[in-house]
C-alpha cells in the first residue's frame, strides 16, 4: 500500500531523514519507534505532504505521490493525526469533525461516519456541542482520531495518540486502535509507548537519528535485547 524509498529531508544544513526505506501492506499496523529527534514526526508529515523531501519517492496503492499537495493526499485516501493533537478549540467536536470530511460531497455517508466515529469514541458523542478546547486531553485525541477518519482514509497515520494521556486512557485508544484496523483501516503509527504500539502491530521499523536501524516483526522486536534496553525499560 505504502511504499518509501531512500527518503531525505533537510531543515537548512541538518539531514532529519537520511535514505529512509519502508513499506506497509494493506491490512497492517505497522509501527515506527525511536527517541525525541529520530524523526518520526517528520516522516509522517512528508508522507501527508506537509514536508518536501530533497531525495527519494513515496508511493500510495502504486502512485507517486512525491510531490503531491497535502489536500490532494487526503484525497487519495491517507488520513493523519499530527501530534499534539492539533483540534480547533474555537469549533465545536461536531464543527471539527465535519471539516475532517472537507473533501467529501456525500452528505449520507458523513452522517453514517459520524455515527460510527461516536460508536468508536462514545465521549464525542456526549460533547458535539461542546467547544474542543474546553475537552481534555484524551477527549482531544479522540477527536483528532476521528477527524482524520472522516475523510474515509485506507491508510491512517497517527503520531503519538498516548502522548501526555493516563494510563487507562490509554488502554482504551489502543483498543479502539485494533479494532479500527480490524475494520480494514491501514496504521501507521508513531508511538514513544514501543511496549502497547508493538503489541498491536504486525511489523516495526526502529528509527534513530533519520535512519532505519532495525526493522522487524512486532513479536520479533519485543524479544530483542536492544530494543529491550532502549524502548521497552
Amino acid at each position: 500500500m505504502l511504499e518509501v524509498n531512500n527518503l531525505e529531508v533537510r531543515y537548512g544544513a541538518i539531514r532529519a531523514l537520511r535514505d529512509v526505506s519502508l513499506h506497509v501492506y494493506a491490512g497492517e499496523v505497522v509501527t515506527l519507534i525511536g527517541a525525541n529527534g529520530a524523526g518520526k514526526s517528520t516522516l509522517l508529515r512528508t508522507i501527508s505532504g506537509l514536508v518536501r523531501p530533497s531525495n527519494g519517492s513515496i508511493r500510495f496503492e502504486g502512485r507517486d505521490i512525491t510531490r503531491t499537495p497535502p489536500d490532494r493526499i487526503v484525497q487519495m485516501g491517507i488520513g493523519h493525526a499530527p501530534e499534539g493533537r492539533g483540534v480547533f478549540a474555537n469549533l465545536t467536536v461536531r464543527e471539527n469533525l465535519l471539516l475532517g470530511a472537507y473533501t467529501r460531497r456525500d452528505a449520507d455517508g458523513i452522517r453514517r461516519d459520524m455515527d460510527r466515529i461516536t460508536s468508536l469514541f462514545p465521549r464525542l458523542a456526549e460533547r458535539m456541542n461542546q467547544l474542543a478546547g474546553t475537552l481534555s486531553g484524551g477527549e482531544q485525541q479522540m477527536l483528532a482520531i476521528g477527524r482524520a477518519l472522516m475523510g474515509r482514509p485506507r491508510l491512517l497515520m497517527l503520531d503519538e495518540p498516548s502522548l501526555g494521556l493516563a494510563p487507562l486512557l490509554v488502554q482504551e485508544i489502543f483498543r479502539t486502535l485494533k479494532e479500527i484496523n480490524q475494520a480494514g483501516t491501514t496504521i501507521l503509527l508513531v508511538e514513544q509507548n514501543a511496549h502497547m504500539a508493538l503489541h498491536i502491530a504486525n511489523r516495526g521499523y526502529v528509527l534513530q537519528t533519520g535512519e532505519v536501524v532495525l526493522q522487524d516483526t512486532a513479536q520479533a522486536l519485543l524479544q530483542n535485547e536492544l530494543v529491550r534496553e532502549a524502548y521497552l525499560g
